[in-house]
């Protein structure tokens, strides 16, 4: 009958050290890594995720002084649009401090209602007749 031919097992690797105290076969498997991060080293980077734009922290006061008072009733009174944005941007006060001080005027009868819209509240200055 004919013989079976045996597969042979591949040589083993080296286990012999250098002057280091490295073997020869890690000094090669470090050698391709380099190789292959070299390669890569031609392509772009990986863009990084923007942080977001960050906006300025507005400081702005949550009571009326005197002389904030004082301006309030002076200049208000004035503007064509009155909303609660306009007054928080123009007198650097919050936006609740503003709802209240529209409320105000209107009882004092230095503004009128344009528009009342759920949260959206539009006055206008008083119009008198000529």
């Amino acid at each position: 009958r004919p013989r079976k031919e045996r597969k042979t097992m591949p040589p083993a690797k080296s286990t012999t050290k250098d002057a280091k105290g490295k073997s020869k076969a890690t000094q090669a498997a470090k050698g391709n890594v380099k190789k292959a991060g070299a390669a890569k080293k031609g392509k772009a980077k990986k863009k990084k995720w923007s942080k977001g734009k960050t906006r300025e922290k507005l400081n702005n006061e949550v009571l009326f002084d005197k002389a904030g008072y004082a301006k309030l009733l002076a200049e208000v009174p004035k503007y064509k649009l009155i909303t609660t944005s306009v007054i928080s941007e123009r007198m650097k006060v919050n936006g609740s401090l503003a709802r209240a001080a529209m409320r105000e005027l209107l009882q004092k009868g230095l503004i009128t209602e344009v528009s009342k819209n759920g949260s959206q509240l539009i006055y206008t200055r008083q119009v008198t007749a000529a």
